[in-house]
């Protein structure tokens, strides 16, 4: 089970979802977030902070590593890296809007289901592979690391 939570950007400009992976960590894990606007004056600490593509998010390690007892790499190899690349604590989706964007593309292909299942099948395959790979062009880290395992 994932818990999900929104989030709004330091400047109050970018709206970002999170996942939760098996509601082991809370939203209080997340300290701030800033979009590709207001983290361009902003220094990455990488141990209390992950970046991607322009947004980076602050962890507040102290309550990660707290809640982290019920993960099983242990509370010592809890990083922002680790967070956010397990699942601990990342985005709803691909990257911060995912969940709102690909319902949206998606439903332009769902169409095809009522009318057209064989099409329908063969068109969210081809629809899945390709916005994927235009999301790892894009520099988003979710999608690289998918892109890798294909």
């Amino acid at each position: 089970m994932c818990m999900a939570h929104e989030t709004t950007c330091v400047c109050g400009n970018g709206v970002a979802g999170f996942n939760f992976r098996n509601e082991i960590l809370s939203e209080e894990v997340i300290r701030r977030v800033y979009c590709p606007v207001c983290s361009r004056d902003i220094r990455l600490d990488p141990p209390t902070m992950v970046a991607d593509n322009g947004w980076i998010i602050e962890y507040d390690m102290e309550i990660a590593r707290f809640q982290a007892v019920r993960i099983p790499a242990g509370p010592e190899k809890i990083t922002p890296d680790f967070i956010f690349d397990e699942g601990y604590c990342t985005w709803r989706g691909i990257y911060p809007t995912d969940h709102i964007d690909s319902a949206a593309e998606r439903s332009e292909v769902l169409r095809l289901a009522k009318i057209n299942p064989r099409r329908y099948l063969s068109e969210i395959k081809e629809w899945a592979k390709a916005r994927m790979e235009r999301l790892s062009q894009e520099g988003w880290r979710k999608a690289r690391e998918y892109r890798a395992e294909v």
